[in-house]
């Protein structure tokens, strides 16, 4: 599995469900391609999640989630600055780096939203150096999503947990620089 496929498949599942189907299948490429990376995917419980619920069950899940408890918020400029000054020089930097690569991306969401960003790394992953990604992953991604997953750790059980678990885990290994003599 490539890495742009896995953080594509991540993006989706971490965006506002749209089919049941999609999302099984999207689980199951990005813990291949977790696998693909000597990580352990901890994404087994989500995909029992998605099986077992209807479509209707995983909107509602999603929304009680992501929506309605600002703590676990998609959007990582929330986490590294809250309502600081700080978090609009952030989105103008990622706003800056989508078009300096010429990542158009759509929908309406900020550039912090994490499957804006992860949809970006993705496209870095199939169109610039390896150098340039991980810079930008251990810069602007990794820092936000860690502290994300560490307000889930705080929060307790939600199906997503696991979710940006796994995207933290390929941006955490993405973002190592590979040792000498090491493929990339």
């Amino acid at each position: 599995m490539s890495l742009a496929e896995c953080y594509t498949s991540l993006a989706r599942m971490l965006d506002y469900p749209g089919g049941k189907e999609g999302m099984a299948a999207d689980c199951d490429t990005a813990s291949k391609g977790l696998q693909d990376r000597d990580i352990e995917s901890p994404l087994e419980s989500f995909g029992r999640f998605v099986e077992t619920s209807t479509l209707a069950r995983l909107q509602e899940e999603y929304v009680a989630t992501f929506d309605f408890n600002p703590a676990v918020a998609l959007y990582l400029g929330h986490h590294l600055f809250g309502d600081h000054q700080k978090k609009g020089a952030y989105l103008i930097r990622l706003k800056q780096e989508f078009g300096r690569h010429g990542f158009t991306p759509s929908g309406n969401e900020l550039p912090d939203h994490l499957p804006r960003v992860l949809g970006f790394l993705a496209y870095l992953a199939r169109n610039a150096e390896d150098g340039v990604r991980r810079s930008f992953v251990s810069e602007c991604v990794l820092p936000g999503v860690e502290r994300l997953g560490a307000a889930f750790s705080a929060r307790g059980d939600s199906p997503w947990k696991p979710v940006v678990e796994a995207a933290r885990l390929l941006c955490a290994a993405d973002s190592a620089v590979p040792e000498e003599g090491e493929p990339c």
